[in-house]
Order: structure tokens, then sequence, then C-alpha cells
């Protein structure tokens, strides 16, 4: 097995301490591991989507990256059926995005959302 170095800040690293824990994990590695697993699992299955489709994704983010928010939702306008925004406890912000059209526009919106590293949660769910 090739071992591989990485950098994760406090919060991540206590997260994956937890779930080490609570899930009887016999390390840190195992639990990156089985993380990395969901990644690579979630992303064929995005992979395989095709035509026109129907999506809602969600995504959860601190007040203060709105812009982020903003500039990527404009950029898929054409897309986006419905966007619902609401305020959160701690200065968060849920938007739900009601998406109907071609999937590798709405795989594309998602690859924004996910490359720019503000986003607290995102997740997309196809009908």
């Amino acid at each position: 097995m090739v071992i591989v170095s990485i950098s994760l800040n406090d919060k991540i690293l206590e997260e994956v301490d937890r779930i080490q824990q609570d899930y009887g994990y016999s390390g840190r590695s195992e639990v990156i591991r089985a993380g990395a697993r969901l990644l690579i699992a979630e992303n064929k299955e995005k992979e395989k989507l095709s035509g026109i489709i129907d999506s809602i994704f969600l995504v959860i983010h601190d007040q203060e990256v709105e812009n982020i928010v903003s500039d990527i939702k404009h950029k898929f306008e054409d897309i986006t059926k419905t966007q619902i925004h609401s305020h959160l406890k701690k200065n968060k912000c849920l938007d739900i995005f009601i998406l109907e059209g071609e999937a590798n526009k709405i795989k594309a919106m998602f690859q924004h959302f996910q490359v720019s590293g503000k986003m607290n949660y995102i997740k997309l769910i196809n009908a």
C-alpha cells in the first residue's frame, strides 16, 4: 500500500478522530480511506449522468462567501428552475437549487461549488 501524506486542520482532524471512535475504525487512515471511497463512488455516479435531467442541489456555506455563491449561480441561471435561500444559525446559509438541464451543465455547476473550497456542504440529488 502506498503512503500518502496529507494536511488537515484541527477541526477536520477532530472530526476524523470522532468518526474513528464512533464507528470503530481501526485508525485515522481507515477513516480517510472510507471517505475517499465514498467520494470516488459519488463521482462515478455523476459521471454516468447524461441527457436532460432534473436535480436538487443543496449548498450550506458561511454568509461571508455569499459573493462566491452568487457568482456561480449567475453562470447557471439557464438550468435553475428555483432557488431557495435561507439563513441558518451561526452565520450559515442554506441554498436549495431545483435544476433542470443538460447533465454536463449540472455537473459543471456542482464542480464550481466543489472546487471553490468555501462551501461547508454540497449535495447533488438526481431524480
